[in-house]
């Protein structure tokens, strides 16, 4: 899974059979500092985001698994709205010693 940001919405008058009644989202992928990263996707709506939303997302090979038919044709699947991310990088314990050539 990956976060991303919703950042808009798809309007589509004509689609597959198996998309009907789902909704389909603009997402922007995110790094693990919750910075923009790479272009925007496509994702079908599972869990009802919303604009502005942090949700993470499945790609091609998971994301027919969270529809109601796992053969349909998507890409991209949002499975989940993020409540909060807690990140903690303590780096490497010990470094000058690790580094430090012995003389």
């Amino acid at each position: 899974m990956k976060l991303a940001k919703v950042i808009g919405t798809v309007v589509a008058t004509k689609k597959s059979e198996k998309l009907q009644n789902l909704k389909i989202l603009m997402i922007q992928p995110l790094d693990e500092s919750m910075r923009p990263v790479g272009g925007a996707i496509a994702a079908v709506d599972v869990v009802q985001a919303g604009p502005g939303e942090v949700v993470y997302y499945t790609l091609p090979r998971e994301a027919p698994f969270s529809l109601p038919d796992p053969n349909s044709p998507v890409d991209a699947a949002i499975t989940g709205i993020v409540d909060q991310v807690n990140l903690e990088d303590k780096g490497i314990v010990g470094k000058k010693r690790i580094f430090v050539k012995n003389r």
